[in-house]
């Protein structure tokens, strides 16, 4: 099963997509600041992470950089999920490493064809 890191500090939308991506066979963590996050991300070397930008601690531009620039995790797809829609947030999100970036309020559909579609093409 494929395993799907989403941090996140707002725990209603953490549990949201927890549960869509599970009852599509997925295996997900979870964690709620961005220091969490990245430890989480360096010991169950997720297939996928969905992250928040804004968060206590380590926020999402820098976790994606930290996982980008490092040789073991920089082909992990990282789909941002973030409030802020300004297009100076998604080049920032970009040259972090980011492959999507969805802005909230978003689907839960959209999410799942979204990471359908970066899991699916390995199988």
């Amino acid at each position: 099963m494929k395993k799907i890191l989403i941090v996140d500090d707002e725990q209603d939308i953490v549990e949201s997509i927890k549960f869509v991506l599970e009852n599509c066979d997925y295996t997900c963590y979870c964690a709620y600041n961005g220091e969490d996050g990245l430890k989480l991300a360096r010991e169950i070397v997720p297939d996928l992470i969905i992250l928040d930008v804004m968060m206590p601690r380590i926020n999402g531009f820098k976790i994606s950089r930290l996982l980008k620039f490092d040789n073991k995790y920089k082909n992990i797809p990282i789909l941002m999920i973030t409030a802020r829609s300004q297009e100076e947030d998604k080049l920032i999100g970009e040259e972090t490493g980011a492959d999507e970036y969805i802005t909230k309020p978003f689907d839960l559909d959209d999410v799942v064809k979204t990471v359908q579609k970066y899991l699916e093409k390995d199988s």
